[in-house]
């Protein structure tokens, strides 16, 4: 990092149109070239020039159009020095067509924003496997390298870059378009947008495995990326739902962990150190998305989200709504989870007994034998009633599944408290 202070201004001009723009450049290049390596090839090529460009005339008044211009000019000259067949002769034709003035600070980009839309359903489409719709979105949509990605998911490095190959061709080889889909098709593949998002976020807040419990560089990202599709869709609630659930979520992010990187929860973390910008930003997008008389499952989970992060205290928890919230969303999702979740929020309103019938009766049905919540929840149902025997048993069961070390010592925690008691 140099040590001049304009230097550092730029290199920081940059960082930030890196995190804003790359997506969208990417995407533009995407669509006027087909070829999703070239369009990455070129968009980090214009980053690079930035740095030597904008510390010699300044910062231009709009990064994202300079940035696309310049890696629009360099995927054209790439092309034109591989023109040697028909097809590559018909790209640099489309690309000279689509280039626009050569001052960048007069680019159009009326487009950029449906262009980064059309790369969102592409590289979510239903044609993928899940784990490389995530891994595409990552890479593509916000710029993460091979080797961070493949750290965030803890595969090898070159299981990840064989992922991302394997992706790019399904894409090319079955003529997936690059397009957001006809209306008729919209909503389904609305929901699978969303679901990759989520599982995104899903996979930073409570890491899968490993030693930490929060990955807050998943969150961010899931969160960026829900941002550019509110911006891009304002009108669907589902979207809105989504993006509100994530921010009602993060707000409690400083505070579910210690000092130590042990788990802290809901009911003893420190309300007061809740981000209450982000609170009060995703209650206002639920409600504005509730007004539109669409409920759907990101909705409702917002809501029972926003249940807890609007309570002054966890005593002042509205459990009994929480519990009727997780009924309703039985009507979008029948999994066990949302079953099990109902049975923490009834065994907290009605009280443990009830909770716990709940809990035997998806013992019964097997669904959740391998997930450590089942046990775990089953565990400090009974440790509330003070029976710390079967509770013990139950931690004990829980230990054998979870994988996540700080969770793992929650757990160990709970367990030698039951017995020494």
């Amino acid at each position: 990092m140099s040590t001049n202070p304009r230097a550092r201004d730029v290199e920081g001009a940059v960082a930030d149109a890196f995190r804003e723009e790359w997506g969208q450049v990417v995407a533009t290049l995407i669509r006027v070239t087909g070829d999703w390596d070239l369009a990455e090839e070129c968009a980090q090529d214009a980053f690079a020039q930035a740095l030597d460009r904008w510390r010699r005339d300044g910062v231009p008044r709009r990064p994202g159009a300079w940035l696309t211009t310049t890696a629009r000019h360099r995927a054209l000259d790439v092309l034109r020095r591989e023109a040697t067949g028909a097809r590559k002769l018909r790209e640099v034709a489309v690309l000279a067509r689509d280039d626009g003035p050569c001052d960048p600070e007069f680019e159009d980009g009326s487009e950029v924003g449906d262009d980064r839309l059309r790369l969102i359903f592409t590289c979510c489409h239903p044609a993928l496997p899940i784990e490389a719709r995530v891994a595409l979105t990552l890479r593509t949509l916000a710029g993460l390298t091979t080797p961070e990605i493949a750290r965030a998911f803890l595969v090898p490095e070159a299981t990840m870059a064989q992922r991302l190959v394997r992706a790019k061709r399904k894409i090319r080889n079955a003529g997936i378009p690059y397009r957001v889909p006809p209306a008729h098709l919209l909503p389904e593949r609305i929901t699978g947008v969303l679901g990759v998002l989520y599982l995104l976020f899903n996979e930073g807040y409570v890491a899968g495995a490993g030693d930490d419990l929060v990955r807050r560089d998943l969150c961010a990202e899931a969160i960026r990326l829900a941002r550019v599709l509110a911006r891009l869709m304002p009108d669907e609630p589902e979207v809105l739902g989504l993006l509100a659930l994530l921010l009602l979520h993060d707000a409690r992010r400083d505070t579910r962990v210690d000092a130590a990187g042990d788990l802290v929860t809901l009911e003893d973390q420190d309300r007061s150190a809740w981000d209450r910008a982000a609170v009060e930003e995703g209650a206002a997008l639920l409600e504005s998305a509730l007004r539109r008389g669409r409920p759907g499952a990101y909705q409702i989970q917002a809501a029972v989200a926003a249940c807890h992060t609007t309570a002054a205290t966890a005593e002042e928890t509205d459990w009994a709504d929480i519990a009727a919230l997780y009924g309703e969303l039985r009507r979008f999702v029948p999994s066990a989870v949302v079953r099990l979740n109902r049975a923490v929020a009834v065994g907290m309103a009605e009280g443990p007994e009830a909770g716990l019938a709940l809990v035997a009766e998806l013992e019964e049905q097997g669904e959740l034998a391998d997930y450590h919540l089942l046990p775990a929840t089953r565990a400090d149902l009974l440790r509330r009633v003070g029976r710390r025997a079967e509770a013990a048993h139950a931690y004990a069961r829980a230990l054998e599944l979870v994988e996540n070390d700080a969770e793992r010592r929650f757990l160990t925690k709970r367990l030698a408290e039951c017995r020494s008691a």
